[in-house]
């Protein structure tokens, strides 16, 4: 009998459903950051090499001619 009402308390027991449930919640917003990150990375890399020819074409005011 014993048994019994511990395999019950057992399965109503909710605990490890919601540690589960953070864990997935956790990973997908994981996931989405890296989606975004990955998609917002190479237009930031290309738009930071035309900030650095345009600089770099400029020249210097301060250089003596």
């Amino acid at each position: 009998m014993k048994l019994l009402n511990l395999f019950k308390a057992f399965k109503s027991d909710e605990s490890g459903a919601v540690t589960v449930d953070w864990v997935v919640l956790t990973a997908a917003i994981v996931g989405l950051g890296l989606i975004v990150i990955s998609s917002v990375g190479t237009g930031v890399t290309s738009l930071a090499d035309r900030i650095k020819d345009d600089v770099s074409g400029s020249g210097s005011p301060y250089t003596n001619q």
